[in-house]
């Protein structure tokens, strides 16, 4: 058994039920616990009552935790739920006796194969974490992290529990969505995981978080048996700030970071996740009460681990000024049409 845990709020739901799905699809026997950052989303997975899912309200992992209660008041939303990431680790290891390793997950991450290569190299270790891999033009933007949240694996274990209570205690005292000094939201911590903590596996499978800004240092191949990076099974995306612009149109986010788009990336990997998330969107708006939340998740704004996220109107104005622009994004695989034609057959536009 596999023990998962993420987060999300009514308006990221259909992403978290695409991970969901994805999971179920090829990670074998699993259990994922969701830390509901609102009532909507809570009561919405409770009618969903889906197998091997634990819905988590917010007022669960609160109680008790005075240290974190206090920390809530001096933080945005946004930082307060980053400030959450290892109190939920903590509560999944408190509330799960069976679990000796937990991994944490962003909800915005889709599996395409089976992660075992990824846990046999955590195997024994007390901590798993996974870099960026940032290209040399990205390199900059370590500033906001060496490793990416992501996926965090700890182990019920001594020096596992002691990076753990480390980590919540620094997000505690400061989780801010700003850098300073060794410190960026929850993130920029863990640059100090391999030399502080014994036991600490970076991961080096290059098909696990594939993600926009990394893209570009491998070779995305798409064949019978799937997709590989480099060669290896591509394991899982992370579909960071992945948006519908329209009925036709979304933008994969490659653009950012000055990432081309291929074949492979296009039919292999952003189809199946866009026909993953209009899947779940339909069932998202069958539980969640709210009318019209649903529908408008892939435009939902959410700040970013790499710094502060434009708005999609902003982006849109600024890049969809007429015809000329959105052809030329087109053309130079920016934006992607979400027809049938383009990935040959099998997808609807929304």
């Amino acid at each position: 058994m596999r023990y998962f845990c993420t987060y999300f709020d009514e308006n990221y739901l259909p992403r978290g039920l695409a991970l969901y799905a994805s999971l179920a699809r090829v990670a074998g026997p699993f259990r994922l616990w969701v830390l509901c950052l609102s009532t909507e989303c809570f009561d919405a997975l409770t009618k969903l009552a889906l197998p091997n899912m634990v819905p988590v309200p917010m007022d669960a992992l609160q109680r008790g935790d005075d240290a974190l209660l206090a920390a809530k008041a001096s933080r945005s939303r946004i930082e307060y739920y980053f400030t959450c990431t290892p109190s939920l680790l903590r509560y999944v290891l408190r509330n799960e006796p069976a679990a000796d390793l937990v991994t944490y997950l962003d909800a915005d991450l889709y599996f395409f194969s089976d992660p075992a290569p990824v846990f046999d190299e955590v195997a024994d270790h007390s901590a798993g974490i996974i870099g960026h891999r940032f290209p040399p033009h990205l390199r900059h933007k370590e500033v906001y992290g060496t490793y990416n949240v992501g996926w965090v694996s700890i182990r019920r274990d001594a020096e596992g529990e002691r990076c753990l209570e480390w980590w919540r205690q620094r997000c505690n005292e400061w989780c801010y969505d700003r850098c300073e000094p060794g410190r960026f939201a929850d993130q920029k911590y863990l640059d100090a995981w391999p030399e502080r903590f014994a036991n600490v596996r970076v991961i080096q499978h290059v098909g696990a978080n594939l993600a926009p800004w990394n893209v570009g240092n491998y070779r995305v191949r798409r064949g019978p048996s799937g997709v590989t990076v480099d060669g290896q099974p591509l394991v899982f995306f992370h579909f960071h700030r992945f948006r519908q612009l329209n009925a036709w149109i979304f933008d994969p986010n490659l653009d950012e970071y000055a990432a081309r788009s291929s074949p492979a990336l296009e039919r292999g990997i952003f189809a199946p996740y866009h026909a993953a998330l209009l899947e779940a969107n339909q069932r998202a708006a069958a539980v969640v009460a709210r009318a019209g939340t649903a529908p408008h998740d892939i435009r939902y704004q959410r700040a970013s681990r790499h710094g502060a996220a434009p708005s999609l109107a902003s982006r849109v104005r600024e890049r969809a000024r007429s015809a000329r622009t959105i052809s030329r994004a087109l053309l130079t695989r920016r934006w992607i049409l979400s027809a049938p034609q383009v990935f040959g057959g099998g997808v609807k536009a929304l």
